[in-house]
C-alpha cells in the first residue's frame, strides 16, 4: 500500500484546492449575500433570501452537475476543476451568509448608529467595522464550514477530477485492496481537518488577545 501513498497525497492537493478555493468564493460572495439579506430594499432582500433557500435546499451533487453541464451553454467553457470550485463556493456562500448575518446581530447597534452619525460611508462601515467583527465572531462556524467543504469535495469525483476519493477508487480498482486504500484516504482527510481545526483555534486565541 505504501507505494500508493504518493498518489493519494498528490490527489489531496486537489482536495485542498477545491476546499480552499470554494471557501474563498464562499466568504466573498457570502458577505454580499449577507448584506442583501439585511438590506432595507425588499427586492434585494427577497432575492438574497431566494438564493440562500435554493442553494441550501438543493443537494450539492446536483448543483455541481448543473454548473459542470450548464456553464458551456452560457459561453463559459471552464475546466472541471474550476466548475467544481465555483459550485462548492456558490453553495457554501449561502451558509456563510447566514453565519455572518447571525454574527452581525450580536454586534451592538450603537456602533452602526455612531458610524452613521459621524458620516462614515456605508461601504467603509462594512469594510472597516462590521465585516471584521462578523468574521471574528463567526470564525468557529466558518472553520466548521471549511471542514465541511473538505469532506464534500469528494463529490467532485463525479466530474472526473482526480481528488482524493477519485484516486482512491482508481487505486482500489487496480490493487483490489479497498480496505487499506480507503483507510489511508480517511486518515488523510482526518489530518487535513485536524490541521484546519487547530489553525482555527489558534486564530481564535490570537483574535481574543488582540
Amino acid at each position: 500500500m505504501w507505494h500508493n501513498l504518493p498518489y493519494l497525497l498528490a490527489a489531496a492537493r486537489w482536495t485542498l484546492l477545491i476546499s480552499l478555493g470554494g471557501m474563498a468564493i464562499s466568504l466573498v460572495w457570502g458577505i454580499f449575500l449577507c448584506a442583501g439579506r439585511i438590506s432595507r430594499g425588499s427586492v434585494i432582500r427577497s432575492l438574497a433570501r431566494l438564493y440562500i433557500s435554493f442553494f441550501r435546499g438543493v443537494p450539492l451533487l446536483v448543483q455541481l452537475l448543473m454548473f459542470y453541464y450548464m456553464l458551456p451553454y452560457v459561453g463559459l467553457d471552464l475546466p472541471a476543476i474550476a466548475a467544481a470550485i465555483l459550485a462548492v463556493g456558490m453553495c457554501s456562500a449561502a451558509y456563510t451568509a447566514e453565519i455572518l448575518r447571525g454574527a452581525l446581530q450580536t454586534i451592538p447597534a450603537g456602533q452602526t448608529e455612531a458610524a452613521q452619525a459621524l458620516g462614515i460611508p456605508t461601504l467603509s462601515l462594512w469594510r472597516r467595522i462590521l465585516v471584521p467583527q462578523a468574521i471574528r465572531i463567526g470564525l468557529p462556524s466558518l472553520v466548521n464550514e471549511l471542514i465541511l467543504l473538505v469532506k464534500v469535495s469528494s463529490l467532485a469525483s463525479v466530474v472526473g477530477i482526480g481528488e482524493l476519493t477519485r484516486i482512491s477508487q482508481n487505486i482500489t480498482g487496480e490493487t483490489y485492496r479497498p480496505l487499506e486504500i480507503f483507510i489511508a484516504a480517511a486518515v488523510i482527510y482526518f489530518l487535513i481537518n485536524l490541521v484546519i481545526s487547530g489553525l482555527g483555534r489558534l486564530a481564535e486565541k490570537r483574535l481574543e488577545v488582540g
